[in-house]
């Protein structure tokens, strides 16, 4: 593992069936296109979205400014279908963040959030000793997706969404869990 007070945030990640790389301006337009639908939205603190100036203003700019956000691209048909982030790294406690996740419905309930999460797990766990994962706290469809890959509820708290505190749920893996985890799959 290596040791740094720099994380990279923005890596290239290929695996069987995505390609995760970094967000460019250029990719509003196919991002948005795989965000505007209501129901990604519907369990969300942030609901609207799916709706344009909410995207762009919401999620999009945070994100460009951010420079930590990743564009999910299906390999098989080279169509962006959702995103995800890092953030919060801190190099003291070895721990990293994971969120601001989406996936066009299309790739829900499948291989395709695991697969995800695996690859920025990996890439994470080259750095970090732990990964958070701040899930809505009614967000139940998210809530069972983190616990299908492993993710271990820790506690409810809250965080503070453009000037709202919402109630989340604070899930984490250990890089120890990841690596047994890993080694057990294969």
């Amino acid at each position: 593992m290596a040791r740094t007070e720099n994380f990279p945030s923005q890596p290239t990640l290929v695996g069987d069936a995505l390609i995760l790389r970094p967000l460019r301006a250029e990719d509003f337009v196919p991002m948005y296109t795989a965000a505007s639908d209501p129901l990604i939205w519907e369990q969300h603190p942030d609901p609207k979205r799916y709706q344009r100036g909410v995207f762009e203003a919401n999620f999009f700019a945070p994100a460009m400014a951010g420079a930590s956000a990743l564009v999910v691209v299906d390999r098989a048909s080279s169509q962006v279908i959702g995103s995800s982030r890092f953030y919060e790294w801190d190099p003291v406690k070895r721990e990293v963040a994971i969120g601001y996740t989406f996936l066009s419905r299309s790739h829900w309930g499948g291989d395709t959030n695991r697969e995800m999460k695996a690859l920025m797990l990996a890439h994470a766990f080259r750095f970090a000793q732990r990964v958070w994962f701040h899930v809505g706290a009614n967000n139940l469809r998210s809530r069972k997706a983190m616990e299908k890959i492993g993710g271990v509820l820790t506690h409810l708290g809250e965080k503070t969404l453009f000037g709202v505190s919402h109630p989340y749920a604070f899930y984490a893996i250990d890089a120890a869990d990841f690596a047994a985890a890993q080694s057990a799959a294969g």
